[in-house]
């Protein structure tokens, strides 16, 4: 199947949906270009949705969608001055042919055209909180066409979110996306792989001025590009030794040394699609024992939360099982005190685990690193339940995992000095991340290019 045709079936189904809620039209702008500084821009990504759509990466284009299955694109038109600054651009006259939409029109010609499209429609459709000042642009194409009224016209009385109904189609990989997928995470398993050769080879001979994060950062980014990656997926984060007991830390000047872990949370973005991979691993290429002991716990976390991420589970099932496994390392390493704690249960009841583990094992990957989709299951009662914080709440039922659903599997522990916490663990971050894809017999793990085993680390970086 050819990508144009890929693209036209998603068209298609979102025209179905359309009809199916009674008619109307859909709206959807691509991302806009942001200024870096003076003359410069930050480099330009298109907007998840709009690309999934159309498979079209130039900025400033806008898609419309009718029930009727007509679409309706619009771009940027052909300037030679400007393609002689920026590059070619595709221009309105050969975007039919080659992204096989019905018509195209110059962004020029937009708000003269839109008001006719939007004219009579049952309703119009766009994405909701998305794009700055998106419903304010729909809200002036509506006021021309209400100016009409006399003469016939009149605006659609509806308003839907089209994220609704993009979100549910793109938490459902096709055979398309799952081998740019599966394609992401070993260019991303690679960089990861000479990250940990690197940090031990320099390590053995040192070099002026030490290893840096910013070093190892450097190569993973090496290893992204010259495989033909077009972005990270997200900033990388490379943190040495304390460094990793900060979730969201971005790779700095700290310097790695022998005997300290060190964290790398990177993947690369492939053609529109996110890898997200974290391993943890000793930057001189030799686990301490206080070091094994905890990574080990986390190894065998994660191991349960695969075992649990299966057709027929439910979203939450791999966390609940990863952090089952994790409590009862805590206790049995003195983290957290049985005669003050308890039981495994005692302290999933208590939340006291949150003081090393205080985030989710998984979240849906797709296009975004943190793609869209529903956590609960659609069309399920609410239920009692209990929030991050313990307190009691109504929720939903997590959603039921079925084939084509991706989604991360990332437990760790992280290990701040304080109070009655044995020392040999202070400043001690370790987590671990793959990319699973839902199938029927279980589930893939797309990432594991890179060694998890303690034993495999060791033996990769001792080479």
């Amino acid at each position: 199947m050819s990508t144009t045709t890929i693209y036209q079936k998603r068209r298609a189904a979102v025209a179905r949906a359309l009809k199916a809620a009674g008619g109307g039209i859909a709206l959807l702008p691509t991302a806009r270009e942001y200024p870096r500084n003076r003359d410069t821009d930050f480099p330009y990504r298109h907007d998840s949705y709009f690309y999934y759509l159309t498979g079209f990466d130039e900025p400033e284009a806008w898609l419309a969608i009718e029930a009727s299955g007509k679409t309706t694109l619009f771009c940027r038109p052909k300037d030679l001055e400007r393609e002689i600054w920026d590059g070619i651009r595709l221009g309105p006259k050969a975007a039919p042919a080659q992204l096989g939409v019905d018509a195209a029109f110059s962004t020029d010609a937009l708000d003269d055209k839109m008001p006719a499209l939007l004219t009579n429609q049952k309703s119009v459709w766009f994405p909701f909180a998305t794009h700055e000042g998106l419903g304010a642009r729909v809200d002036g194409w509506l006021d021309k066409v209400r100016a009409r009224v006399r003469l016939g016209d009149e605006p659609p009385p509806i308003q839907h979110d089209l994220c609704v109904v993009l979100d549910e189609m793109r938490l459902f990989k096709d055979s398309h996306e799952i081998a740019i997928l599966r394609r992401a995470g070993k260019i991303s398993a690679g960089a990861h792989v000479r990250a940990m050769q690197t940090s031990a080879a320099m390590l053995r001979k040192p070099v002026k001025g030490g290893l840096r994060e910013y070093h190892l950062e450097a190569e993973l980014l090496h290893e992204f590009r010259r495989h033909g990656s077009q972005f990270p997926a997200y900033t990388s984060i490379v943190a040495a030794g304390a460094n990793a007991c900060v979730l969201h830390y971005r790779a700095g000047d700290a310097e790695l040394k022998a005997g300290e872990l060190c964290l790398i949370d990177a993947g690369c973005e492939l053609d529109g699609y996110a890898s997200d991979i974290t391993r943890t691993f000793p930057a001189d290429g030799k686990f301490t024992p206080a070091q094994r002991r905890l990574y080990d716990i986390v190894v065998e976390s994660q191991y349960a939360a695969v075992k649990a991420t299966k057709l027929g589970k439910r979203f939450n099932d791999p966390h609940e099982a990863a952090l089952r496994v994790l409590v009862e390392g805590m206790l049995d390493t003195g983290l957290l005190p049985k005669a003050k704690h308890g039981k495994v249960d005692d302290v999933l009841e208590s939340g006291a685990y949150r003081q090393f583990y205080m985030h989710r094992t998984s979240h849906w990957m797709g296009m975004d690193v943190h793609d869209c989709g529903d956590y609960t299951e659609p069309g399920s009662k609410p239920r009692a339940d209990k929030d991050a914080m313990g307190q009691p709440i109504m929720r939903k039922p997590s959603r039921i995992l079925r084939p084509g659903m991706v989604l991360t599997i990332e437990p760790g522990l992280y290990v701040r000095p304080g109070k009655n916490v044995p020392k040999e663990f202070w400043n001690i971050g370790i987590r671990i991340e793959d990319d699973a894809l839902v199938t029927a017999k279980g589930c893939e793990l797309m990432t594991r290019g890179v060694p998890v085993d303690g034993d495999e680390i060791e033996a990769l970086m001792a080479g």
